[in-house]
């Protein structure tokens, strides 16, 4: 205990300075604890990175279509997929799994699917052959084949934009007809 009691008065007599007792307050700890007191306000009161939105997709202009011009819409060199159903032509490409290339219904993708579609048939058989002449007019299905058909139609009005009219090489400029 005389040691304690030694030191104590050792350090009473040294001499102090003016103004009293000096302690630092920039100690390497006290600068640490400083840093990481500031750091953590920082990050708790700074504004997030604003949202980045995707890039809205290009405006689809509602406009008449005849066979030849939607052929090259079948999903191939980074196209749309559309496909017409009944003289109205449907951007598909939400489903292109289905109607592009490598799908089960891409034999449709750019032609008039209206005949497969009621037939529930896939073949190319099923689509008109002279993409020149006149549109199928759809005659020799029957009512079950026709019920199947606007059911098809429905779907697709439900699910996929309409982007344009299908009408017959030649009949680009005349009036449409109301169904």
């Amino acid at each position: 205990m005389d040691y304690v009691e030694n030191r104590m008065r050792e350090e009473a007599a040294k001499p102090k300075p003016e103004g009293g007792e000096v302690t630092t307050l920039f100690t390497p700890i006290n600068l640490i604890l400083l840093s990481l007191f500031v750091y953590t306000l920082y990050r708790t009161f700074r504004s997030p990175p604003p949202a980045k939105l995707p890039p809205p997709p290009a405006p689809i202009v509602f406009r008449t279509f005849t066979p030849p011009t939607l052929l090259p819409f079948n999903g191939t060199n980074n196209q749309p997929v559309y496909l017409a159903v009944r003289g109205q032509v449907f951007d598909v490409s939400p489903g292109r799994n289905f109607y592009g290339p490598g799908g089960p219904y891409e034999n449709f993708a750019g032609r008039d699917a209206s005949r497969g579609l009621a037939c529930g048939s896939f073949d190319r058989e099923m689509l008109t052959e002279d993409l020149e002449g006149p549109l199928d007019t759809l005659e020799g299905l029957g009512g079950e084949e026709m019920e199947a058909l606007k059911g098809w139609e429905e779907r697709f009005g439900e699910k996929y934009l309409v982007v344009g009219r299908l009408v017959a090489v030649g009949d680009e400029g005349k009036k449409v007809e109301k169904k």
